[in-house]
């Protein structure tokens, strides 16, 4: 018997071949869709708080401040939060708070501020801090309490007029408290690596809440005598 003339059909016919597709797909279940989005949630809590770890041990650090070498910048039992990132990408600059390791215990941090870089002539005579020949103008200290402890260094005279130089790895540190700190003063310079991170908000209590180096030495403009300065 013979076909009938036209377009041939396809065997199966398309509408089946959609049928068979749609068929073979399943409909996931109402407790399959809630296990998955149970997953879900805990994997989104687990990158938190990896993201979270990975920021308060690399990228911040909390100082519970006890003591006053740092007064009145810093009081006894503020806290602070430090940043561990600045340093990463640039040196410490004359002027910043600084957390940074006991150069006697290791186990221990002091707070102080960087008064020296590296390539730095550092004298201090009668309580006035003198950087290559300028006298540093800092208006942070205590009014209310003159230097007048342990306000020369180096002790006796230094065989360059314009005080010791800091070395490629030296930084000069202070507490703002002179009177009340140990410091370069007695330990000497610092080396980069016992520098941790730079303090920078003060978080409690909340009434000082705010930056805590907002205000930085200045060098003055000329050239000025240690005998002169007064």
């Amino acid at each position: 018997m013979r076909r009938p003339n036209g377009p041939q059909q396809r065997w199966p016919p398309d509408r089946y071949l959609e049928q068979a597709v749609q068929s073979t797909t399943k409909q996931s279940s109402p407790a399959v869709t809630k296990g998955r989005g149970i997953l879900f949630e805990i994997a989104e809590v687990a990158v938190l708080a990896l993201g979270l770890y990975i920021v308060i041990n690399f990228a911040i650090q909390t100082v519970h401040v006890i003591g006053l070498s740092m007064y009145p910048t810093v009081d006894d039992n503020d806290y602070l939060i430090a940043t561990k990132i600045d340093y990463r990408l640039h040196a410490p600059q004359r002027g910043d708070i600084i957390i940074m390791r006991d150069p006697y215990d290791p186990s221990r941090d002091f707070i102080k501020r960087v008064i020296g870089v590296p390539g730095d002539h550092i004298l201090v005579r009668g309580g006035q801090v003198y950087i290559n020949g300028h006298l540093l103008r800092e208006t942070y200290i205590n009014p209310a309490e003159p230097w007048t402890q342990n306000a020369d260094w180096p002790l006796g005279q230094s065989g360059d007029p314009d005080g010791v130089l800091l070395k490629s790895d030296d930084y000069f540190v202070m507490g703002d408290n002179r009177n009340h700190s140990s410091d370069s003063r007695f330990f000497g310079a610092i080396h980069r690596d016992q520098i941790q991170a730079r303090a920078w908000i003060r978080v409690l209590p909340v009434t000082k809440l705010g930056a805590v180096d907002g205000v930085k030495p200045q060098l003055s403009s000329q050239v000025v005598l240690p005998q002169a300065a007064a």
